[in-house]
């Protein structure tokens, strides 16, 4: 019963920080604000998949959240370049 309330709030709380991500990825003046929320709402994603894990009871979550975080690592390595360097591909 308590983990069933935590796992609700725990799902609003990250809710929020993906709606808050996004409007930081939408009105963010600096192209660093931008790379920084869509970072961000990768690691809120995770957690939301991994919350949704929990509730079901399923590995298959886990496995999903794992495969988000390193494409969400590998397209902020990628992001971070070209906006440094102007490009992605020496």
């Amino acid at each position: 019963m308590i983990v069933e309330w935590a796992l609700n709030f725990a799902q609003l709380a990250v809710g929020l920080g993906l709606v808050l991500c996004a409007w930081r990825l939408l009105r963010g003046p600096e192209a660093t604000d931008r790379a920084l929320a869509l970072d961000t709402m990768y690691v809120n994603l995770v957690a939301l998949v991994v919350l949704l894990g929990m509730r079901h009871g399923t590995e298959l979550y886990f496995e999903a959240a794992l495969l988000v975080a390193m494409l969400g690592f590998i397209g902020t390595v990628a992001l971070a370049k070209f906006i440094v360097r102007g490009d992605i591909i020496e």
